[in-house]
């Protein structure tokens, strides 16, 4: 699609740039059953992506996400910014968000697609926007005000999505990619995201992953998924409450082997697992991203083409 008059498209920082800030490597959200043996240093893990909303109060929880930042890369992950909703932003959420990001100086900060509250009423959920120029619009300003605010370029989340909007005037990867070009910012791309709307909406995934150009994608997003049957229809629920299904890891390893490595991680955040089994999950992208490398270099050392 064609760039609205005006709109920028300065593009994010390349691959090599973004792994001085956050590895190509996988990492694990911080979740505070972890955070002692963590502190203690007896477990390692690439990188650690922590919800900003659960750090923005300060006290002891602040003071670990500090010392955490002392040994391991962050990546601050927000659920509460409602980019996409139609009023503006809540500035007071968005000050504790730059206090936040200043102190800390994560790698990365991403927030996602999607809106959660209106006119001060919030709701415990991400839901999601119309695939309109109207939204988009929208969604772009909002981006652009965030990072007017923080000094720095954000990634946005791809949603979930288990109804279509009738009246959609483009396709998600299509909203998403022209938010990203007018805006300046990234993508994270949740590929388990992809998949469960796919399957609950009867897409394509392997092609709209094959639509998104690499040069976008900053970091790659992996979880589980549950199924559940509605008035006889199977639904995919994202509830990252599980391992991630063998569909996505093949998903996962085709778009690494076209775009090349980023930083991956693994989310689980209902049911919180022993950090053993999640680091036994962050090990197996850390395999792939292994073998993906030892492809290149047997191969010439060539880069993969961002597409």
């Amino acid at each position: 699609m064609d760039s609205a008059p005006g709109a920028r498209t300065a593009a994010p920082p390349p691959p090599d740039i973004i792994a001085d800030r956050v590895p190509a490597s996988a990492g694990i959200g911080l979740r505070h059953p972890h955070h002692r043996v963590l502190l203690e240093g007896k477990r390692r893990t690439g990188w650690l992506e922590a919800h900003a909303e659960n750090y923005m109060s300060g006290g002891w929880s602040r003071h670990v996400l500090h010392r955490m930042r002392e040994t391991f890369p962050i990546s601050l992950h927000g659920v509460g910014l409602s980019l996409g909703g139609a009023g503006g932003l809540d500035v007071e959420h968005l000050e504790h968000l730059r206090r936040l990001v200043c102190e800390i100086e994560p790698g990365l900060v991403s927030e996602h697609v999607a809106w959660c509250g209106h006119e001060g009423l919030y709701l415990n959920d991400l839901l999601p926007l119309p695939w309109t120029e109207e939204a988009l619009a929208n969604l772009v300003a909002h981006i652009d005000q965030t990072q007017t605010a923080l000094g720095r370029s954000i990634l946005i989340e791809n949603p979930s999505s288990y109804l279509a909007f009738r009246h959609a005037e483009m396709r998600e990867e299509e909203f998403l990619i022209e938010a990203c070009r007018r805006s300046g910012c990234g993508l994270l791309l949740d590929v388990n995201n992809v998949y469960v709307s796919a399957r609950n909406l009867g897409l394509d995934a392997a092609a709209y992953l094959q639509a998104i150009p690499g040069d976008l994608v900053q970091e790659i997003h992996l979880a589980g998924h549950s199924r559940r049957e509605v008035d006889g229809v199977e639904l995919r629920i994202d509830d990252h409450g599980s391992t991630v299904d063998p569909a996505v890891w093949a998903l996962y390893r085709a778009t690494i082997a076209r775009i090349g490595p980023r930083p991956t991680l693994i989310e689980w955040d209902s049911e919180i697992p022993p950090l053993d089994l999640l680091l036994a999950e962050a090990a197996k992208a850390e395999a792939i991203l292994r073998d993906l490398r030892s492809a290149a270099a047997a191969g010439g050392g060539g880069r993969h083409a961002a597409q």
